[in-house]
C-alpha cells in the first residue's frame, strides 16, 4: 500500500512539472512589429508582456492596451476623431481631456444606450470626466431617429495621419477586467496601430458622416444604413495591402456586395487553413461556404465565445453537425455538416472574461478583423469596420494569439448540450 501511496505522488509531482515545464513554454519571446502596423493584444503570454493593472492593482501579463492608445493620443498634434461603442476609462478620459485643454480639436461619437447623463455617471468613471470638461460627444440619436442598430465601431483617428483600430471598447471590461471580479483579465482583445494617410482619409470619412454638424441643431448625422453603401476600399500601406469597408448594407443589397459577402469571398481563397476566433457567429452563408472549403480539404479551427456557441442560432452548430431546436423548430435555412468536423469549441478564459475577438486567420497569411462580428445584425443594422491585412509578419502575431487561445479550449459537443438536444427532441417529437 505505501509503496502505491509512494507512486502516486511521484506520478503526480511528475504532472505538475511537466505541466509547469509546458507553461514556460508558452512564454515565447515577443514578435517584431512591423514598422507601419503594430499589433498588440491583452492576453498575449510572450516573455516581457507584464504589467500591472493601474485600476485594480493586479500584476498580470498582456498588453496594457489602454496605455497604448493613451501612447498615441499623446503624440497627438491637432487632431483626435474617436467613434467607440462604449468608453468609461479614467486615465484615457484624463489624457483626451489634456490634450484638449492644450487646444486641440477633439470629436468623439458613442453608442446612445451607453451616453448616459452626468448625474447617473460615477464622477471616476471616464465618460463623466469628458462630459465635465465639455468634451463635444454625440451618440446615433443624433440623425433624428431612436438609434441605429449599434454604434459598435472602435476606431480613432489622429491628426489624420494614423489609425488606431481593433476589437476592444475602451473599457474596463474590456481591456483589464471587470473592477469587482479580481479573478478577471479582460476580455480577449486586440488594438491596431496603422500609420497611414490614406487609411485615415477613408476612416475620416465614415467618421464625417457620422458627425454632420456635431453638436447642433442639424440633425444631419448619419448612421447605420443611412451612411451611403460604399464599396471596399484598398489601401497599399508599406509592403501592406488592406482592404477597408464599413457597415451597414440594406436588405436590399446582393449579399455578396456586403461586409459578410467580402467576409466569404475572402475565405475562399483558402487552400490550406482556416483558423477562427469569433464573438459571435451566426451568418448562415458565411457557415455555408466554410463547408465548402472543408469539403475541398481546408483544416478549419474555429473558437468561439461561451455566451454564443451553443446558441440555437450559432453556426458553430452547423460545423460540428447537429442543431438546436427554438421552441421546437430549427433556424429557417439551418444547415449542419454531413461531414462535421471536431476542431470546433470554446476558449478556456477566466470565469468572467469573453473571447470578444473577431478575426480570421487564413493560410497564414491573410487576416480578417474589426469591430465586425460575424452576424446579420452587424451586416444590416450596425456601424462597423471591416478590415483585410495581408502581411505575414502581422499574421504571426495573430497566430500566436489563435494558438495560445486554442491550445487548452474545449472541444465538441459538451455532454449538457448533448443531453439538451435529445430532451428536446423528446419534448418536441
Amino acid at each position: 500500500m505505501l509503496k502505491i501511496i509512494k507512486l502516486s505522488l511521484t506520478i503526480v509531482s511528475y504532472l505538475l512539472i511537466l505541466n509547469s515545464c509546458q507553461n514556460q513554454q508558452k512564454k515565447l519571446p515577443p514578435l517584431p512589429q512591423d514598422s507601419a502596423i503594430q499589433v498588440y493584444f491583452n492576453h498575449d503570454q510572450s516573455q516581457g508582456k507584464e504589467y500591472v493593472d493601474p485600476y485594480r492593482n493586479i500584476n498580470r501579463t498582456g498588453d496594457n492596451l489602454e496605455e497604448v492608445i493613451i501612447r498615441q493620443i499623446k503624440a497627438a498634434k491637432s487632431t483626435l476623431d474617436i467613434a467607440v461603442q462604449e468608453i468609461n476609462l479614467s486615465k484615457l478620459a484624463r489624457e483626451i481631456v489634456r490634450k484638449k485643454q492644450e487646444g486641440l480639436k477633439v470629436r468623439i461619437v458613442i453608442e446612445n444606450s451607453y451616453n448616459l447623463p452626468l448625474n447617473q455617471l460615477n464622477n471616476n468613471d471616464g465618460l463623466a470626466i469628458l462630459k465635465q470638461a465639455n468634451i463635444p460627444i454625440i451618440d446615433d440619436k443624433e440623425d433624428g431617429s431612436k438609434g441605429s442598430g449599434l454604434m459598435h465601431h472602435k476606431f480613432i483617428i489622429i491628426d489624420g495621419k494614423k489609425v488606431v483600430t481593433g476589437s476592444s471598447n475602451f473599457t474596463l471590461s474590456d481591456i483589464h477586467g471587470d473592477f469587482e471580479n479580481l479573478e478577471t483579465r479582460g476580455n480577449a482583445n486586440h488594438i491596431l496601430v496603422i500609420n497611414s494617410t490614406d487609411l485615415a482619409k477613408i476612416f475620416t470619412q465614415e467618421f464625417n458622416y457620422l458627425w454632420g454638424d456635431g453638436v447642433g441643431n442639424k440633425k444631419d448625422s448619419l448612421f447605420g444604413t443611412k451612411k451611403p453603401s460604399r464599396r471596399e476600399q484598398i489601401v497599399k500601406i508599406g509592403d501592406t495591402t488592406m482592404l477597408v469597408k464599413f457597415s451597414p448594407e440594406s436588405q436590399g443589397k446582393s449579399w455578396l456586395e456586403t461586409t459578410n459577402g467580402l467576409i466569404a469571398n475572402t475565405l475562399k481563397t483558402a487552400n490550406n487553413s482556416i483558423d477562427l476566433a469569433l464573438f459571435v457567429f451566426s451568418d448562415q452563408e458565411i457557415a455555408n461556404t466554410l463547408k465548402n472549403e472543408s469539403l475541398q480539404g481546408v483544416k478549419i479551427k474555429t473558437l468561439i465565445d461561451p455566451n454564443f456557441a451553443f446558441q440555437y442560432y450559432s453556426e458553430g452548430l452547423d460545423l460540428l453537425g447537429f442543431a438546436l431546436l427554438n421552441k421546437c423548430k430549427y433556424e429557417k435555412n439551418n444547415n449542419p455538416w454531413e461531414i462535421p468536423i471536431k476542431s470546433v469549441g470554446i476558449p478556456n478564459l477566466p470565469d468572467g472574461d469573453k473571447l470578444h475577438h473577431k478575426f480570421a486567420i487564413i493560410d497564414d497569411s491573410i487576416i480578417i478583423t474589426g469591430s465586425h462580428n460575424w452576424s446579420n445584425a452587424a451586416n444590416n443594422l450596425n456601424d462597423e469596420t471591416l478590415l483585410i491585412i495581408y502581411n505575414p509578419l502581422i499574421t504571426k502575431h495573430f497566430r500566436r494569439e489563435f494558438d495560445y487561445l486554442y491550445h487548452d479550449a474545449i472541444l465538441g459537443i459538451p455532454t449538457y448540450i448533448q443531453e439538451k438536444i435529445n430532451s428536446d427532441k423528446a419534448k418536441c417529437f
